[in-house]
């Protein structure tokens, strides 16, 4: 196996006093000694100063070295520089991440001690004028139209970086630069902290089990695991006491089931006013922060780009073509609720929607997210039985990721528990191995819920890249982390079960972890997600989450536990179809709204807003949310307090970009499907050749769809009424049942190779290209053009799919309900293109040939014309 070892020890260059390290020798620190794979069982808080102070004393020494002999070249500039960055990327990443799965006051007091310092490094480094005119001198040298993309990518971005972090300033503003970004780098960390401390402080506790009336087991148990947790002695699931938080799995699940709408009231104000309050009110840490991005901004002459504009024009697109939607699905929730005695059925509020629309959804489709069928009576709500966690069990979902990902990518993914130390231990590792079977790459998967350390419950830790440059450095590990609240601590991976809405998390988070692994880019500083365009970062993992309403995919991880069964058809085709996720919220479209009033809010506050004037953040928030949320927000509304991706995270400015990546992934996904992702190819050969010849029972088995009994008892397929409605003629009648189905056999193998095909070509470009090339380029060379927001609208159900006019019979069984739910949705709209092309082509021969009869009857008069005048030329005078 290859392995990678990275180096912490000082270079020859570098010297380094011993004085200067307190508490901890500079070799006994974990945090610098030389490692294939990050000690994190046993770094502690104590480790931090000392470690952090030692290694930012070894990397100021050499980057003095490398100020003093740097030459406008690869190896005298970009290389060493590599090292230098790389190091402190890994050792400051990995105590972070640390932090965020392993909490404590202790850690949490030395990062804030030497965060300052190494600020102040990273401040030095970017505004290096050595280094900085070593690259100015590459771009303006002779060689520069010789070096390759990526190359070229590493200089120009490094150029603009620096002077975006001020190495153009005068020394006194270089000065004010830097102090406002040291300040604004604690207030985040203050904001984050204040956030998670927020969440934790708000525990109900419920006696009455009457006053949960609604919640499912999972969410009881758990609720009953808190309280037990928290010193209420013998808690249970059946009996109580039960314990309320606001963390993820607890708040949705109060939201979206628990009837007593006091209860849901409560819980919802709590929630949207997080960190608002006393010690811990975020709203003058949002002022600062926001007054200080102005302040650099002024500094560096900074104006906002076109881009700014494209951005604010795409929310807004957005936002247009969802409204109407968002109305009516608003008008249905009032119409169902008040059809269910709901007093506030009039006058929905805020913690109503996620119920009702729950109410709904299970009523139109007569089952609930749990799979249970619905009991329902005029006087009662219906009555939840046991949720669809028995049909996704923990490895069952990961196997069924990892067959994917060899299916698509080429890979194969095994565990490789105890090759690597870990934080705690319920954390998997996993070993990535490419075709050759030679270990590429390796990750980290931690789905636990524990609330008192994790921030954030952490899906993986995307691993460290086992390969290495041409140069033979390795590519640095990257610590990465995401909600995943599914899991409880007290379950094994193997009895672990989890939720379809956590299913799709473990796709989105892998998609952020392939381009990590998968990455090809020899250059470190544009590897992995390293200077892709915000815009984009979030394609990979948006596609793959894409995945999660694919039938085929979900089918073949959704099997019972107990029984390996696979998850039933008709449940998969009410809840699961790709127009309407069972996991999401019926109101899609109100979702959808919501999100863009968050990109729009954040693009308001960084462009438009003027820090301690007339108008205050929540002014703003209100505002921009009566033109895009169909219910008002609650005039105590604080959701901007906990907004950490704006405010603790890396998308200031940005967070409309998760928009921007689902139109990027969606057509990206779409890709796939043009490709002949389930049954295009299969009907595209039936419509070619026939089907009247294939025993009926092959046809069905292949395409998923049910027998109608018709004329006189005759079974017949909807594809075979739909060719006799559009007289659509039988050219494979002369084949027997085995030519037929070594036809459909091998269109079928040609369509998996051709989505084989596409997945390599998604590989080769967007997961292996990193930011060695601008993103819109790299979609370019996997799609072939530039994006269209066609296939997302689809998505969303906001773009109708044309009806066609195909004939009465044809449209009269498409409308009949029940016998749509068992069609597949792209085997149908398929049907309807061919069908529609065949008879348009068949009108345009029509014309053709009534043209061509025309042209003909002139050319024989002409011929008559021609043979009269030449025998009688005396009729005709020039």
């Amino acid at each position: 196996m290859l392995q990678t070892t990275f180096n912490f020890s000082s270079s020859s260059s570098s010297t380094l006093s011993m004085a200067a390290i307190d508490e901890l020798s500079l070799e006994a620190n974990p945090l610098l000694q030389d490692f294939e794979f990050p000690p994190f069982d046993v770094v502690e808080a104590k480790h931090v100063r000392p470690g952090i102070r030692a290694l930012l004393n070894i990397l100021e020494n050499e980057l003095d070295q490398l100020e003093k002999t740097v030459e406008p070249s690869w190896p005298k500039l970009v290389e060493p520089l590599e090292k230098i960055i790389d190091r402190l990327s890994v050792v400051w990443g990995m105590i972070n991440h640390l932090k965020a799965v392993k909490d404590t006051p202790e850690l949490r007091s030395a990062i804030e001690e030497v965060q300052p310092e190494r600020v102040k490094f990273s401040l030095r480094l970017g505004q290096s004028k050595p280094i900085y005119n070593a690259f100015k001198a590459i771009r303006e040298s002779p060689d520069w139209h010789s070096l390759s993309e990526a190359r070229k990518r590493v200089v120009e971005l490094h150029i603009r970086d620096s002077v975006l972090t001020g190495v153009s300033l005068e020394d006194d503003k270089r000065d004010q630069f830097n102090k406002i970004e040291q300040e604004q780098t604690k207030l985040s960390k203050k904001f984050d902290e204040n956030v998670l401390d927020a969440t934790k402080k708000f525990e109900k506790v419920v006696i009455e089990k009457t006053e949960i009336e609604g919640l499912p087991a999972t969410a009881l148990g758990l609720a009953a695991q808190k309280a037990l947790s928290k010193g209420h002695e013998n808690a249970t699931a059946e009996n109580g006491p039960w314990m309320i938080t606001l963390d993820a799995p607890s708040y949705n699940s109060v939201m979206r089931h628990a009837r007593n709408r006091a209860l849901r009231e409560e819980v919802y104000r709590a929630y949207v006013t997080r960190a608002s309050s006393g010690d811990m009110d975020n709203t003058p840490i949002i002022e600062q922060i926001l007054k200080l991005r102005l302040q650099n901004a002024e500094l560096l002459a900074w104006q906002p780009k076109w881009t700014v504009d494209k951005a604010v024009e795409l929310l807004e697109k957005l936002c247009s073509a969802s409204w109407n939607h968002a109305i009516e699905d608003m008008e249905d929730l009032k119409i169902f609720s008040k059809g269910q005695g709901a007093i506030e059925a009039d006058d929905l509020r805020p913690w109503d929607i996620n119920f009702w629309s729950e109410r709904l959804r299970e009523s139109k489709y007569d089952i609930n997210e749990f799979g249970s069928r619905m009991a329902w009576n005029t006087d009662a709500l219906p009555v939840v039985g046991e949720d669809l966690r028995p049909y996704f069990s923990l490895p069952k979902v990961m196997d069924g990721l990892f067959n994917l990902a060899k299916i698509l990518f080429g890979i194969d993914i095994e565990p490789a528990d105890g090759l690597a130390p870990v934080w705690n231990t319920d954390v998997r590792f996993y070993r990535v191995k490419d075709s050759s079977g030679s270990p590429i790459a390796y990750f980290y998967f931690d789905p636990y819920s524990r609330p008192s350390e994790k921030s954030k419950v952490t899906y993986c830790q995307h691993g460290v890249q086992s390969n290495t440059t041409s140069r033979g450095q390795a590519k640095p590990y990257d610590f990465s982390r995401a909600k995943l609240g599914m899991c409880s601590s007290s379950s094994s991976f193997l009895a672990a079960k989890v939720q379809p809405c956590d299913v799709e998390t473990v796709f989105h988070e892998f998609g952020h972890a392939l381009q990590h692994m998968l990455t090809k880019q020899d250059e470190s500083l544009v590897a992995g997600t390293r200077r892709i365009e915000w815009d984009a970062v979030e394609l990979p993992s948006q596609f793959m989450g894409n995945w999660c309403y694919h039938r085929d995919t979900l089918m073949s991880l959704a099997k019972h536990y107990k029984t390996g069964e696979s998850l039933p058809e008709d449940i998969f085709e009410a809840g699961f179809c790709e127009e309407f996720p069972c996991w999401l919220p019926y109101s899609s479209s109100g979702w959808w709204n919501t999100l863009v009033r968050f990109g729009t809010v954040d693009l308001e506050l960084h462009i438009k807003y003027v820090p301690g004037g007339s108008e205050s953040i929540h002014d703003v928030s209100q505002r921009i949310a009566k033109r895009g949320e169909v219910i008002p927000l609650l005039p105590d509304d604080r959701f901007l307090c906990s907004f950490n991706h704006i405010f603790a995270g890396g998308y200031a400015a940005g967070y409309y970009s998760y928009q921007w990546a689902k139109v990027l992934s969606a057509d990206a996904f779409s890709a796939f499907e043009d490709a002949g992702l389930d049954d295009r190819k299969v009907v595209s050969i039936v419509l070619k050749t026939g089907i009247r010849a294939m025993p009926r029972s092959g046809v069905l088995r292949m395409l998923h769809v049910r027998r109608v009994p018709e004329h006189g008892g005759e079974e017949l397929t909807w594809i075979e009424q739909a060719l006799e409605a559009s007289g659509a003629p039988c050219k494979a009648c002369a084949l027997n049942a085995v030519e037929w189905r070594i036809l459909v056999d091998r269109e079928w193998t040609d369509g998996l190779i051709a989505v084989k095909d596409t997945g390599l070509r998604f590989r080769e470009t967007i997961l292996a290209l990193g930011g060695g090339k601008p993103a819109l380029e790299v979609f370019v060379d996997f799609r072939g053009r530039e994006p269209s927001p066609e296939a997302l609208l689809r998505q969303y159900g906001l773009l109708a799919v044309p009806t066609l006019n195909v004939g009465i019979a044809v449209q009269a069984d498409w409308e009949n309900r029940e016998f749509i739910s068992h069609i597949s949705l792209n085997v149908r709209r398929l049907f309807e293109f061919l069908v529609h092309f065949e008879a348009t082509t068949k009108s345009k021969l029509a014309s053709l040939n009534e043209k061509l009869d025309t042209l003909e009857r002139r050319l024989e008069l002409l011929e008559f014309q021609v043979g009269t005048a030449s025998a009688n030329p005396h009729l005709f005078t020039t």
